[in-house]
Order: C-alpha cells, then structure tokens, then sequence
C-alpha cells in the first residue's frame, strides 16, 4: 500500500470522512504528485521534503490558478486543504518537520450569500402536491404499481418526501440517503440521524412528516411484498435500489421546477439553508440551530 492509499484508507476508517470526500482527497494527491514529479523526481518514503515544500506548493497553487481553464479560488482552497491535512499525517509518520502548506497564502474567496427559499413559497409547493398523499390516490397505486401510472405515482410520492424530509428536518444530502427504516422513532417522534463523522443526533419529527413516511414505507411494502427490516435504506427507488446523490438531485429540481414562486438554485443543500433561515427569523437561539444542523461549530 503506497502512502496515498494509506492517508485514504486513515480519512476514511478512523477520521471517518465520507467516501466523497475521501476520493476527492484522493484526487487531489495524485493530481499534485504528478505535478511534483514534472521533472522526473518523485518522492518516496522518507523523501517527501522534496515534493511538500513552501516552493513547491506555491508553484502548484500558481499553476492551479493560471491553468486552462483556470481553477476558481474556492476549488484552489481546497485542493490546499486536502495537501494540508496529509502534510499533517506526515508529521505524524515522522516523514516532514512541519506543514508547509501553512507558509502558503490562500486565494481569497468571495463570499457568497446563502440561497434560501422563502416560506410562503414553500408552502406553495406543499399545498399543489397535497394531492398525492390522499388515500384513493394510494389505493390506485396499490392496485397497480407495476403498471407505468403506479411507478409515476411513486416517484411523485418519493419526489415530495424528500423534499419535506430535507426542509422539515435540515439534514445534509449524504445524511438523507443514509437514513434507515428503524432511525424514525415514532414514540418519541424524533429522527436518528448519522451525521459527518460518523456523530449521531436526533432531530425532532413533526407529526406531518411522519405520517408522509409511514405512507411512503406503506408504498415500499406494497412494491416488494413484505415487510421491510429495520436496517434497510428509508428510500429507495422504484426498483427497489438504494438512492445516490444524483438521483436526490434530480429529484429536487424536478419538484421544485414547476413551482413559480420558487427562484434560484434548486439543490439539497438550499432547503437545508431554508429551513436554517426560517429558524432564526423565528428567534431560535444559534446553538440550538447548530446542533440541529449537526455542524460542530458555531461559527458555521
């Protein structure tokens, strides 16, 4: 195992940084290494002074910066990020002295403005779809989901459920497709939900939310024939697999497309900013919105 492998395999079991996030990583090394080594030199074990040095890195930012086409300083910022953090695993390995990323200005980042969607927009959405929880609605899907109009009505089932769970609940995009069966405790009407590092939080459950997924666990039960344990994905799509981050996505700009009262970027990430908004605009106290938002610092 070569140290790049090492250093992934380090983010991933014990930092446990999403695998997103580890192959972002990895790119990134490899991406510098193979411009260190422009000149027929690599570094080996033992030899990384030669490649992670305050010259070098800022040639690498420089060249980043002047590339065709040229990177922006927000993506530069990252890529110096990533060098960072395993310059700091080489310190710990006894290969480097200190971190020279740190001696290396950053690009400045503009600042941007977090999109948000207005309440009565959203509620807007809510009120049009409102339809497709209604029970004759279901009981036709029930009586022919295989057919093309039962897979329509799951989508849309499917379609509006992610968007309640990601404004109601402000979870992450990556904290959505995580989530199981079993992490809805319908006692205690709370969400279990597994956020950066692995770090559990429970999110309260607002009864319309809940009674949404049970009509949508109902859907699932209804398309495989059995009752569905509680370890298994929450959502899945009609065919049974496990979502991924394009398919939530789409699904997000497909539901939020039509509506005109809903403008700018349609993402996860920006019913997350919604709902975040939408709290401090009611008084909610800064801590109580990080830990809902399970972001480890305030100043986040």
């Amino acid at each position: 195992m070569n140290i790049i492998d090492e250093y992934i395999a380090y983010v991933r079991d014990v930092r446990r940084y999403s695998q997103r996030t580890a192959t972002i990583y990895e790119g990134v090394l490899n991406d510098y290494f193979r411009f260190a080594s422009r000149d027929g030199v690599i570094a080996s074990d033992g030899e990384f002074s030669k490649a992670f040095n305050v010259s070098e890195i800022r040639q690498y930012e420089a060249a980043m910066l002047s590339g065709n086409p040229p990177m922006s300083s927000r993506t530069v910022n990252l890529h110096l990020s990533a060098l960072s953090g395993f310059c700091r695993y080489l310190m710990q390995k006894g290969y480097l002295k200190s971190n020279p990323v740190r001696l290396v200005a950053k690009p400045k980042v503009e600042k941007r403005i977090p999109q948000f969607f207005r309440k009565d927009a959203m509620s807007k959405y809510f009120e049009t779809t409102a339809h497709i929880l209604d029970e004759s609605q279901f009981d036709c899907f029930a009586a022919g989901w295989q057919t093309a109009t039962g897979k329509k009505y799951y989508e849309r089932l499917l379609e509006r459920l992610l968007i309640s769970s990601l404004y109601s609940l402000g979870i992450r995009r990556a904290e959505l497709i995580g989530l199981r069966v079993g992490d809805v405790d319908y006692g205690r009407n709370v969400v279990k939900v597994r956020g950066k590092g692995d770090k559990m939080r429970e999110i309260p459950l607002v009864a319309s939310l809940s009674e949404e997924i049970l009509l949508y666990l109902k859907a699932v039960e209804t398309m495989c024939g059995r009752e569905r344990s509680l370890t298994e994905p929450m959502f899945v799509t009609y065919k049974g697999s496990p979502l991924y981050p394009n398919y939530v996505d789409r699904a997000v700009k497909s539901a939020l497309g039509d509506v005109r009262a809903i403008k700018g970027r349609k993402s996860p990430h920006v019913l997350r900013h919604s709902l975040a908004t939408e709290l401090m605009n009611g008084d909610t106290g800064l801590n109580s919105i990080k830990e809902l938002l399970g972001h480890s610092s305030l100043a986040a």
